[in-house]
C-alpha cells in the first residue's frame, strides 16, 4: 500500500476543504480493497465517521430520510424501512454478506465502483482506471458485463443493489460541497460511460453525500426485488429487477421498474410507466415492457445469454409484484450461465 495522509475532521466545513487527490472514508469496504490492489491511490484519506450523518428519520411529506453514514444493515432492519419500503430492505439484504452490511454505509453504497475484473487488474487495459488505455473486457470473458448504456470505451456493469431500488423509487440524494448544498435525483446521479468512463457520478470535487430522501409510496404488497447471480460472482447481480406497482383492484394505477446488473448504471426507462398505467397484468403486457427495457442492448462475446435472460427475469419480477408475492429477503436464484 502506498503512503498517504490521514485525517478525521469533526465538522462538515472541515471535511469539504479536502485537498486534491483525496478520498472520503466511511465503512471502507470498497476504498480499502481498491487501495490494497493499487487501483485507488489517494494522497489524503479523510475519515468522515465523526460527522452526525447516520440518522434515519421520517420526512414531513410521508417520505423517509436515510443518513449517508447509516449502515446498510441498520437501514435494512429499521422499522420504518421495513414497513414503508420493504423493497429497499430486500435489496440491501441481497447486496452483500451480513459482515459487510454491518460496516458498509448508504453513502458508500451509492458511490461504490465497478467490480469488473479488468478494472481490478492493474495489468489489464481499463479506461475507467487508466484513461486512454482501452477496455480489456471487450472481446474477452465478459458474460457478467453491461449490455445497456455502454460505449466503445467501457462495458463495466454497475454493482449496487440499493441504487436499483433508489432509481425505481425516484429517490433524491442530498449533497454538500464547497459551493454549498444541492439535491440530485438518484436516476441522474450516475453517469453513462460515454467517452469518459472514469467520471462515474455527478459529484463535484470535495463534495459528499449527506443523505438520501425516499418519497412517499403506496405499493402495499405489490413490489419485489428479484436478483439473479452468477455462480462465480455470488455477491453481484447478473440481472436484478426492482418493481413497484400501485394497484386499484386488478388495474395497475402506476408502475415503476428499474434494472441492475445489465447496465453501466441503474437502468430506468420512464416510458415504461406509461406502458403500465391503466392496464391489467398480462403476459403480453409484461413481455412488451421487458422488451422495451432491454431495447438497444449491445452484446459482446459472452453476454448474449444475458440479453436472453434479462426479459425473462423482468417478466417474472412483474408477476411477483402484480400477485403480491415478492421475492423473500435473501432468497437469490443462481445462474449457471447457460440459457
Amino acid at each position: 500500500m502506498r503512503a498517504f495522509f490521514y485525517s478525521r475532521p469533526d465538522t462538515l466545513a472541515a471535511v469539504v476543504r479536502a485537498p486534491p487527490h483525496s478520498r472520503y472514508l466511511a465503512g471502507g469496504t470498497s476504498l480499502i480493497d481498491l487501495m490494497k490492489v493499487d487501483v485507488e491511490r489517494p494522497e489524503h484519506v479523510i475519515n468522515i465517521k465523526a460527522l452526525s450523518l447516520d440518522a434515519i428519520e421520517p420526512l414531513p411529506d410521508g417520505g423517509l430520510r436515510l443518513g449517508a453514514l447509516a449502515t446498510n444493515a441498520r437501514t435494512a432492519a429499521h422499522p420504518l424501512v421495513r414497513r414503508r419500503y420493504p423493497v429497499l430492505a430486500s435489496a440491501l439484504l441481497a447486496g452483500a454478506s451480513a459482515r459487510i452490511r454491518h460496516v458498509a454505509t448508504n453513502g458508500g453504497n451509492i458511490n461504490q465502483r465497478t467490480r469488473c475484473r479488468y478494472f481490478y487488474d492493474t495489468n489489464a487495459a481499463c479506461n475507467k482506471r487508466a484513461p486512454g488505455t482501452g477496455c480489456a473486457a471487450r472481446g474477452a470473458r465478459n458474460r457478467v458485463h453491461a449490455i445497456l448504456g455502454t460505449s466503445a470505451e467501457c462495458i463495466a456493469a454497475f454493482p449496487s443493489d440499493m441504487c436499483v431500488v433508489l432509481a425505481m423509487l425516484d429517490a433524491v440524494i442530498n449533497l454538500y460541497g464547497p459551493q454549498g448544498a444541492r439535491r440530485v435525483h438518484a436516476r441522474d446521479y450516475h453517469r453513462l460511460p460515454g467517452g469518459t468512463p472514469w467520471l462515474e457520478t455527478v459529484l463535484r470535487p470535495s463534495e459528499l453525500v449527506l443523505s438520501i430522501d425516499l418519497p412517499p409510496v403506496s405499493f402495499g404488497p405489490h413490489y419485489t426485488y428479484l436478483k439473479i447471480r452468477d455462480l462465480n460472482f455470488l455477491a453481484l447481480a447478473v440481472v436484478s429487477v426492482a418493481v413497484g406497482l400501485e394497484m386499484d383492484g386488478d388495474i395497475i394505477r402506476h408502475g415503476r421498474v428499474a434494472l441492475g446488473g445489465v447496465a453501466s448504471r441503474p437502468w430506468y426507462v420512464p416510458e415504461v410507466e406509461d406502458m403500465l398505467r391503466g392496464r391489467r397484468p398480462s403476459r403480453g403486457l409484461f413481455r412488451d415492457v421487458a422488451e422495451r427495457l432491454v431495447q438497444g442492448a449491445v452484446v459482446d462475446r459472452d453476454s448474449t445469454a444475458k440479453r436472453t435472460l434479462a426479459p425473462r427475469v423482468i417478466q417474472h419480477a412483474l408477476w411477483q409484484a402484480a400477485t403480491a408475492l415478492p421475492q423473500p429477503d435473501g432468497s437469490l436464484p443462481v445462474w449457471s450461465g447457460s440459457d
